[in-house]
């Protein structure tokens, strides 16, 4: 047989050893649809890390995979009704972002495979028995939130900020996390010596006023709180902190980008890739009950130097030679 013919042979009978492994173990045919939903506006770069790993395991949205996107723009009672839209729409399985999108899924079904990506404590919000042993239809990443977390963030933003004394704490009191976020933050102020004070805005709306309120309180410095709404306004948050020559210190790389001072958490493009993984487990027959809830185990510090400057803050090069991003 000719190398012409031999190869033509190969295609014919699926063969070829070019073809994606990953695709292989797939049922011909077959053409799976994946729910993802946010409670967040949009998020290019953690969206296309999830769509990139799925490409790399073998999925293709011209051929054998379909996903529906849903966000809620940070309006937390608009994700009853687009969990249920995606249910409806009989989803293979369904990936999420944090407790309170996982919770309003939950409240949706109980059959269809959930993925959550940014998990604050699973097991309290009834999600998973265990993170070791999940045991019903949620499994997924967690953000590892905790004291820890709080304190290395604290830790980081008076290392920048030596005279630091009075913190500000932004939270959304609609936001069901926002309690642990406060008690963590609180352990951290006090283990480091600096006066608390927790402020609330549950909308957009609430953000002017709370700014002014932290600046009578003679705040010198702020942590945001992860939440989405929070997120989906980072632009306007900076620029009140800017106003207020507030340094602050945020939860997400995007704060930074949007010209916040620093930030401190789990690397999110990387969980979102991660999720890509438990969907193709689940895809393949793997029951979330048995896949154990992932920890994150990469953060990253980034640091606008730009905004430093703005405040008259000089960075410590020791704190510079740990950022995994600098702003210049």
């Amino acid at each position: 047989m000719g190398r012409f013919a031999r190869r033509q042979f190969l295609i014919a009978t699926g063969v070829l050893l070019a073809a994606p492994l990953a695709a292989e173990a797939q049922p011909a045919g077959k053409v799976y649809r994946i729910g993802f939903l946010r409670r967040t506006s949009p998020e290019p770069a953690a969206w296309e890390a999830f769509r990139q790993a799925l490409r790399d395991l073998g999925y293709s949205e011209t051929q054998n995979v379909v996903i529906e996107q849903r966000y809620a723009h940070g309006a937390s009672d608009r994700l009853p009704g687009l969990a249920a839209d995606l249910v409806r729409l009989k989803m293979d399985v369904i990936v999420v972002d944090g407790m309170p999108t996982a919770v309003a899924v939950k409240a949706a079904t109980t059959s269809i495979p959930v993925v959550f990506v940014l998990g604050v404590d699973p097991v309290s919000y009834g999600l998973v028995a265990s993170l070791a042993r999940p045991g019903g239809n949620f499994t997924g990443l967690t953000m590892a939130v905790g004291y820890e977390l709080a304190g290395k963030r604290l830790e980081l933003l008076k290392g920048t900020v030596p005279n630091l004394s009075r913190l500000a704490v932004l939270g959304n009191p609609t936001s069901s996390v926002t309690g642990p976020f406060l008690r963590d933050a609180e352990r951290a102020a006090r283990a480091l010596g600096v006066e608390f004070q927790a402020f609330e805005a549950a909308s957009p709306e609430d953000l002017a006023s709370v700014y002014s309120a932290m600046m009578r309180w003679s705040a010198d410095g702020l942590n945001t709180l992860n939440d989405a709404m929070f997120f989906s306004q980072r632009q306007r948050i900076v620029e009140l902190a800017a106003k207020n020559r507030l340094p602050a210190m945020y939860p997400e790389t995007e704060f930074v980008q949007a010209g916040g001072l620093m930030s401190y958490g789990p690397d999110f493009d990387y969980l979102f890739r991660r999720a890509a993984s438990y969907v193709d487990k689940i895809l393949k027959g793997a029951k979330p009950a048995d896949l154990p809830v992932e920890q994150p185990t990469k953060f990253e510090l980034a640091i606008n130097l730009k905004t430093a400057r703005a405040l008259g803050l000089t960075v410590p090069p020791s704190i510079l030679l740990r950022a995994d991003s600098v702003i210049e």
